[in-house]
This record gives structure tokens, sequence and C-alpha cells, in this order.
């Protein structure tokens, strides 16, 4: 059954932001940008959890949209993080993205502050009905502190532009129920978790591993939405010691930056009060790296 963004099916990769002495390196950003157009990604996701935005002040969440923009040049789309705990500052980035040409946007829901259901639908019925690009609704509890209940989701989808969603819920009760009462696009929000997902009608992944193995993950995708449970069990097979291994290890993306780092695509560096990876557990991304064959141990 087609799906209200079935555009963005197939990999989605949460960018991380590279920094150099605490700026925000651009050339090193324009690199991975163009890594993932040589891979075929479908879309690149800035500014996002992978993105530490948390850490971004706003005009450097704009000025990493702008130009992730810009280094896409329409050879990939970009789906800008533009959420917040406060609406408004929700409403403004997602109106930058937008203005900057961002093809969709990727809002969390509220944070630390904890709304009711009502106020979820109102946060994301505000945003999306002040601008004209795709909403993907991002639903993840274990950051945010509260969940976006199945029915508010499915409440969510009578909004035109609420087009997506990013499932990072671990449920596949609420999945099964957002994907058969909906034409809503789920994209499973944990890696590990893409293949059963996609069984249910998800259509793709926003990805942390796809920074350093998309083509995997492309290959994942692509398998399940022709119907070939076979190659993408093998694909998943493949993928999960990395997926659960490393993000096992502390929280993202501090493995994801140390395993960029340790490949020769970033500095590793990170903003308090994220730090680097401890050394024994560096040394197990480089063993899980070396174990796919990325690296040369």
């Amino acid at each position: 059954m087609k799906t209200r963004a079935d555009e963005f099916s197939g990999l989605t990769v949460a960018m991380i932001t590279p920094f150099k002495d605490g700026k925000i390196d651009f050339d090193v950003l324009q690199e991975q940008v163009e890594f993932q157009v040589a891979a075929g990604t479908t879309a690149i996701s800035p500014t996002g959890t992978t993105g530490e935005s948390p850490t971004l002040t706003h005009e450097e969440q704009h000025e990493v949209i702008k130009k992730s923009v810009e280094f896409a040049a329409g050879r990939v789309k970009v789906m800008a993080g533009t959420g917040s705990n406060n609406t408004v500052e929700a409403l403004a980035l997602t109106k930058y993205a937008e203005q900057a040409g961002a093809d969709a946007a990727l809002v969390i829901g509220p944070y630390y502050n904890k709304p009711t259901q009502e106020g979820m639908y109102r946060h994301f019925k505000l945003v999306a009905e002040s601008v004209g690009i795709p909403i993907c609704v991002y639903n993840v509890p274990g950051r945010t502190a509260k969940g976006i209940d199945a029915e508010t989701i499915i409440r969510l989808s009578e909004i035109k532009n609420i087009a997506m969603v990013k499932d990072a819920t671990g449920s596949m009760d609420g999945a099964s129920r957002i994907l058969a009462e909906t034409d809503l696009t789920v994209l499973s929000g944990d890696d590990s978790l893409t293949l059963p997902f996609m069984s249910l009608g998800a259509r793709g992944v926003v990805s942390v591993v796809g920074n350093f193995a998309p083509q995997d993950v492309i290959a994942l995708c692509a398998a399940m939405n022709s119907g070939n449970l076979a190659d993408a069990r093998k694909f998943h097979e493949k993928l999960l010691p990395l997926s659960r291994g490393m993000l096992s290890l502390a929280t993202n993306p501090i493995p994801v930056k140390r395993a960029m780092q340790l490949l020769g695509r970033d500095s590793g560096e990170m903003r308090l009060p994220m730090t680097e990876l401890e050394p024994g557990a560096t040394a197990k991304v480089r063993e899980l790296l070396a174990e796919y064959g990325l690296l040369t141990q």
C-alpha cells in the first residue's frame, strides 16, 4: 500500500555534526554529505539527536541546515531536525528549515516538560499547519520522558502535511496500529529494529550506523520493500552486531563519533556535557568495525 511520503522510503541518515576546536567544521560536513550522495542514500537528517542539536545554538542549527541543503544540492533529500520542547522554538526552527530549502522536518516530541497527549497534539498541529513541508513526528520516549500515544499519532494523521513517523519506541503494537489506521510513512528509529518494523509495513529507517555503513542499510531496506525476506535477513544479521554493540557502549552519538574518527571521517570531538568515549570502549568500537570489514585492526 502506498504511504503518504513514500519518497522517503529507504535510508535516512541521522547525521553527526563535525566539530573542530569547538566550532562546526563545515568542510567535513560537506565531505559527509558527499559520502551519502555517493552511497545512494534517500535522505540526510542534520541537527537531530545524533547531530548533537541540544548543544547547538539556534544560529548554529540554522547554519548546519542551510549548509546541508546547499551541499545536498537536490541530490539527496534533507530532513532537518527542528524539534524543541518549546512550541514557539520548534515552529521558528521548522519555518527556517522550510525557507532554507529542506525537504522535510523531523520534529521530536516535546521533552522534559512532559505535556499531556492533548498538548502533544496541539504542538504538532500548530507546527504542521504553519509550514508547507512534510513533518516527521519523532517518537522517542527514551529521550523525551514522555511518549506520543498511537491514538495521538492517528489523530495527527488527519493533518495533511504530517506525513511520517520516526518510531523509536520499540513497540510493535503501536506501530501496527499506526500502519493499520493511517497512511503515514513509518520509519524505524532504531537500526536493530529496521527489519521487524518493515515487516509490519514501515518503509525504512532513520539510521545511525548509516553514517559509516550506508550501503548495507540501503540493501536491507530495498530487500524488505521488494519482499525479499531472505536477503533482508542476511543484511539484518550482518548489521546487528554493529548497531547493537556500538550503541550499547555509551549514549548516542558518543560511540558513533569515535567510529567516524577511527575511520578518518571526523575529529571525534564532542561538546559538553557529551564526552569522548573511554579507551576500553574505544577498543570495542575498533573491534566491531574490524569484524564488520570497515577497519583493519
